[in-house]
């Protein structure tokens, strides 16, 4: 069914199987572990030979550039990046002339955006070889009536946890519109059974593919510790900053470095300072070759609240970097194998991370024997190979 097209790693699928795929995100250029999913996907997509476009609902106020050279299409549907919230304190603020405008007008771009939408689906050839994956339960919500005027079978996909969703309205918006769509995809088998016990009859498997591949493996001699990811309270980095705080004071010449940009920078670097630390801290900010950073690390370290299939501890291993983890999901137990991979730590136990960061940090040949495992662990989640499981669920949906 699929060709190679002469660079290592990537098949292009026979003319007979190619097909026009769309990508839908609610905002799909600012930095962020689903984000780049779908610019990996769309250009492995589209260097198959599929016809690929990947649509932002709204515009991201600090875009990214994630492929340097996209062989996809790229539309946005609105002209401007989301409002700041609003909420009117009396009858008089709400029935204000500016307010009214102001929804007025957000009604016409709304249904602007929408006649983009259906346009941009309205070509697609009658041969049901089109198809629309929905990157959030949000992003579902579009396809409601546009996708079923047009000629696309539309896939659902959730990039968090059950216990996220069970705790906002995901949850609600994934019973209430993805049993409609021909497959709900979710990161790891255990999401997808509570799914399925919410009597989602559609529920399957997709994990995230990783965006490098990298070559050689990271040496693991250069003592940092690293956190990859937004700087935002979700992370509860300040967790992290606790334990490396205690974790190095046995270990000297040790670092921290934090890659990523966000809202808490400030409040971190305070924290770190107050903890005597600062000295030993990075701030690294946006980094464009994530596969060289990680190749400086010898330890990877996630102290989330929540997280689903974290793409930092995926890429870690892909770079035979060793995770130490709160236990905090049915994907992260499947990225981080406890004891063999890498560090599985009980949620929010802080003083528990410390002690498991400290054991890593003494221990190069434990380091180097949990990278070896990592990597093995995660080559199915390379770039050709979860592609592969794409096209076998297109088919299976085309039967």
């Amino acid at each position: 069914m699929n060709r190679h097209d002469g660079r290592p790693g990537v098949r292009v699928s026979a003319q007979g199987c190619r097909r026009r795929l769309f990508l839908l995100g609610i905002d799909v250029d600012s930095t962020g572990g689903s984000q780049r999913v779908l610019h990996t996907l769309a250009q492995g997509f589209a260097e198959r030979g599929h016809t690929v476009e990947l649509i932002g609902i709204r515009p991201s106020p600090r875009p990214h550039a994630y492929i340097a050279d996209p062989a996809y299409r790229r539309t946005t549907l609105y002209r401007a990046a989301a409002p700041p919230s609003w909420r009117a304190d009396s009858l008089a603020e709400r029935l204000s002339p500016a307010r009214l405008w102001s929804a007025r007008a957000e009604r016409r771009e709304r249904q602007r955006a929408r006649e983009l939408l259906a346009r941009r689906f309205a070509g697609t050839p009658k041969d049901g070889r089109g198809y629309v994956i929905a990157g959030s339960p949000w992003a579902a919500v579009w396809l409601e009536s546009v996708a079923r005027s047009a000629h696309v079978r539309a896939i659902g996909q959730y990039h968090e946890s059950f216990h996220q969703a069970r705790t906002s309205v995901n949850l609600e918006l994934i019973l209430r519109h993805y049993p409609a769509l021909e497959k709900s995809l979710f990161l790891s088998e255990p999401d997808a059974a509570e799914f399925r016990r919410r009597r989602l009859p559609n529920a399957g498997v997709m994990p995230n593919p990783l965006p490098f591949a990298p070559l050689t493996p990271a040496p693991l001699d250069g003592r940092r510790v690293g956190a990859v990811g937004r700087l935002e309270p979700v992370k509860r980095l300040e967790r992290l900053l606790d334990a490396f705080a205690t974790a190095s004071a046995e270990h000297p010449g040790w670092e921290l470095h934090f890659f990523g940009d966000g809202p808490q920078e400030p409040e971190l670097r305070a924290r770190a300072a107050r903890l005597g630390i600062d000295g030993r801290v990075r701030f690294r900010g946006t980094v464009r070759d994530m596969a060289a950073a990680y190749r400086e690390l010898s330890l990877v370290a996630l102290t989330s609240e929540r997280e689903g299939r974290p793409m930092a501890l995926a890429e870690a291993s892909a770079a035979g970097v060793p995770c130490v983890s709160f236990d905090l999901s049915g994907g992260v137990r499947e990225l981080v194998v406890h004891g063999r991979t890498g560090t599985l730590v009980p949620h929010g136990d802080t003083a528990a991370f410390a002690a498991a960061l400290g054991e890593l940090m003494g221990d190069g040949p434990a380091r180097e024997r949990y990278g070896r495992a990592a990597r093995e662990h995660v080559a199915p989640l390379a770039l050709p190979a979860v592609l592969d499981r794409w096209e076998a669920l297109f088919e299976e949906i085309d039967r």
